[in-house]
């Protein structure tokens, strides 16, 4: 298998879907000619077509209209949000529209729309850029969330979003576009759209994370091995549905729990998940559920990012809190 980049990898899935399907369709802002603005469908309106793969005016609020028109006459639309902030243009379409439509329509009519969007900090981006919004969708009924950690999942997870009947927000993380590499196939695979993972085995504690926290997890269960304290990580992958099975299964082994997120700590996922666990197993805990995430405050400028999102260090320290506790 050929090592790819996540973006990479994206960018094969794309290939994939649009050569399978020809009623999947790409567009947004900037996503033809220039490839989009991180390169991600760069060659694909070469190879497709313009019809397949084309540009939009600077509407956020008409890409989603538009996508929602067309899964309704049967095609398969991938709009793109240029970057995460700009989903507020289009909230309305996403949350008032697209994810109602199923229920609004009784079953009778399927939505297969997914919307990708960059997010993420750590790469220096401008105001509005870096802004982590899941916590928005995944309070939302009737939509699918979903964000790899790796190319490998990158790859997998598109394509089984566009081949989903279900609306899906796909999440890809900015710091995570080019600074790593994974063995990717070259031919099609999936991965299951509700299914997290675990990707680091371990007995002590348990790490949930999720996107480019994942790896600081890792990086922070690599230091606390130094010390014999062995960290099962956890890749969620989807935030909506929420695989709690795995997460319960590995509490049940390790009786202590941290939950990481880049968002701020008022954002919902990781209490979301911090709840789940309180009602459903909280007599296997020995300790209280850790949680790491950024301060509640607006996403602050580039010059202090780095002081604000959490970071294997952070992780580490809760996670030797609460094995000590």
């Amino acid at each position: 298998m050929a090592k790819m980049t996540y973006i990479k990898a994206i960018t094969s899935g794309l290939d994939q879907v649009l050569n399978d399907d020809p009623k999947t369709l790409i567009f947004g802002e900037d996503v033809g000619k220039n490839g989009g603005v991180f390169r991600t469908t760069v060659g694909l309106q070469d190879k497709y077509g313009e019809d397949r793969v084309f540009d939009t005016p600077l509407a956020e609020s008409g890409i989603l209209g538009l996508a929602i028109g067309l899964s309704l006459t049967g095609w398969r639309p991938i709009p793109e949000i240029q970057f995460m902030g700009f989903t507020f243009e289009a909230m309305d379409g996403i949350v008032g529209q697209l994810a109602r439509d199923h229920y609004r329509f009784g079953g009778q009519k399927k939505f297969p729309v997914t919307i990708r969007t960059p997010f993420g900090g750590g790469t220096h981006t401008a105001e509005m850029h870096s802004d982590n919004l899941e916590n928005y969708f995944v309070s939302t009924p009737g939509l699918r969330v979903v964000t790899p950690a790796n190319p490998y999942d990158a790859k997998g997870l598109i394509i089984s979003a566009v081949e989903s009947d279900d609306p899906v927000l796909f999440m890809e993380n900015l710091k995570l576009y080019r600074s790593m590499k994974d063995e990717v196939p070259d031919d099609k695979y999936t991965v299951p759209l509700d299914s997290a993972k675990v990707v680091r085995e371990g007995s002590d504690i348990t790490l949930v994370a999720y996107s480019a926290e994942v790896n600081e997890a890792l990086s922070a269960a690599d230091a606390l091995a130094k010390d014999n304290i062995s960290a099962e990580v956890i890749d969620l992958r989807s935030l909506s549905p929420i695989d709690t099975d795995t997460v319960f299964a590995s509490i049940d082994k390790t009786h202590k729990v941290v939950i990481v997120q880049e968002a701020q700590r008022m954002a919902g996922v990781g209490a979301l998940v911090a709840s789940d666990i309180a009602e459903e197993k909280i007599m296997s805990l020995d300790a209280p559920i850790g949680r790491v995430a950024a301060p509640d405050s607006v996403y602050p400028f580039a010059q202090a990012e780095g002081d604000w999102i959490p970071n294997a260090d952070d992780i580490e320290a809760k996670a030797r809190e609460i094995v000590n506790y």
